[in-house]
């Protein structure tokens, strides 16, 4: 069974540490910058959901046959599909950007892609 070879070295001297006000931190470092304001993705979320209500509302009346011939009714179903593609991303992005303004709680505009800008 090996020993333990135990060194007292008396010669150290301990001290406790003083408490300093100054530990190297700032309050500034912890407030953070307001949000940059994602101009270019909130124009696109607006283009898009004007868009995609204007394609809908064209396929519901295609749909209803009020606006063209019933002989013409394939163009229905691609333009009511383009027109959801493009409401949906859109509202919900115009709705995140909508809530970021007015300062809902939890709703800022760091939800919103800025394309790397």
């Amino acid at each position: 069974m090996p020993t333990r070879m135990v060194v007292n070295n008396s010669s150290a001297q301990y001290h406790r540490l003083t408490k300093s006000s100054d530990d190297g931190f700032i309050d500034l470092q912890f407030v953070r910058p307001p949000p940059k304001v994602p101009w270019k993705a909130i124009s696109l979320a607006v283009v898009l959901f004007v868009v995609g209500s204007i394609l809908l509302t064209i396929g519901a009346l295609l749909l209803s046959g009020t606006l063209i011939d019933q002989k013409y009714a394939d163009r229905t179903w691609p333009v009511l599909i383009l027109g959801l593609l493009m409401f949906i991303p859109g509202s919900y992005h115009v709705r995140l950007a909508f809530y970021a303004y007015q300062g809902y709680q939890g709703y800022s505009y760091s939800d919103i892609p800025d394309f790397g800008d």
